[in-house]
């Protein structure tokens, strides 16, 4: 028998026991987002999902991918890890709802460098709830180890939603004309975009644990603030009169958003003060004396979604906006 040391995939850095523990373990959180629509007893290789179609004329599925970018890195040093799925999730519905779609179902990817139970399951509880917040099946996962790829307590998060919606009912953009007004309902914070440059100003004074006066909060609490899900929003407006459009307010900000569902020939106008910005946006700013063309193409700037609608019908939907509880800002028009 040969003494040459024996190497195993754990030697390598992979532990399949380990993977196996913390699904597992999440078996329940994620079975708690499982409607009827959910064939689990199934088995295999993927998640089945059977649509109830009957109300739909023509469906169309509509989907979207998306990350959480460098907001992670503020999670990795924060030592607070249940947020960043949610953030996740309620992005992807954010995508899908604006086009008029009602979000079905989620998969997630979470890689590591060498997994640590209890950071995964918070994640992934992460997801689950903002699932079940979102009438969203958790329907399929992938775990994986790869510990030259990532840094000790590093991961990176992926995930892909599906919904659906009938053609007649495809929210693109294409009705809106010139004159609509656009109205904006606040974020909750910076959502997942524009942390590149957040971290790098923000953390060049203050660390993730320090109390910042003008935010009421630490750094990291207000980095970490959840990305907001307007799918309750969207689903009640998008059925009025006059409703033309929705923008998802992510990388690229308002403007760069919302010229994507314009037709072609027609501009925004926006009213840059006609909203007051989160105190973390004047701390970017004066803190790293960034230019306001930079400060307006890459945040939200407390604005998370707006919703373009004809002049006429403005005041029914910021009344039905505000018997939602949403605070509504005329920030501009169509031209």
């Amino acid at each position: 028998m040969s003494d040459k040391k024996q190497i195993t995939y754990k030697d390598s850095g992979v532990d399949i026991k380990a993977g196996e523990e913390m699904v597992e373990s999440i078996k329940g959180v994620v079975k708690d987002t499982h409607g009827p629509e959910v064939l689990s007893n199934i088995g295999g290789f993927g998640g089945f999902f059977k649509p109830d179609l009957g109300s739909y004329k023509k469906p169309v599925f509509v989907s979207s991918v998306d990350g959480v970018g460098t907001k992670l890195i503020v999670a990795f040093k924060a030592g607070k890890y249940d947020t960043v799925g949610q953030d996740l999730v309620n992005h992807c519905v954010n995508d899908i709802a604006v086009c008029g779609a009602k979000p079905l179902f989620f998969l997630d990817y979470f890689s590591t460098g060498k997994l640590e139970q209890h950071v995964g399951v918070d994640v992934v509880k992460g997801f689950a709830k903002a699932c079940k917040e979102n009438g969203v099946a958790l329907i399929g996962g992938e775990t994986a180890e790869m510990p030259d790829i990532y840094d000790a307590g590093e991961f990176d998060l992926a995930g892909t939603i599906v919904g659906i919606v009938d053609e007649e009912k495809v929210i693109n953009g294409s009705d809106i004309k010139k004159g609509d007004v656009l109205l904006g309902f606040k974020s909750t914070g910076l959502h997942t975009n524009g942390y590149s440059l957040a971290r790098k100003v923000l953390f060049s004074k203050y660390k993730v644990e320090n109390y910042v006066e003008e935010l009421g909060s630490t750094v990291g609490d207000e980095l970490l603030k959840v990305h907001k899900s307007y799918l309750p929003l969207i689903t009640e407006l998008k059925e009025m009169n006059g409703v033309n459009g929705f923008s998802h307010i992510t990388g690229g900000g308002i403007v760069g958003n919302t010229k994507r569902i314009l037709p072609e020939g027609l501009k925004l106008d926006i009213n840059w003060d006609s909203w007051e910005r989160p105190p973390v946006y004047n701390l970017i700013q004066e803190i790293g004396n960034v230019p306001e063309e930079d400060m307006q193409a890459t945040f939200n700037l407390g604005i998370g979604l707006i919703v373009v609608v004809s002049e006429d019908q403005v005041g029914a939907v910021t009344k039905r906006a505000e018997d939602l509880g949403e605070e509504v800002f005329k920030i501009g028009t169509v031209r």
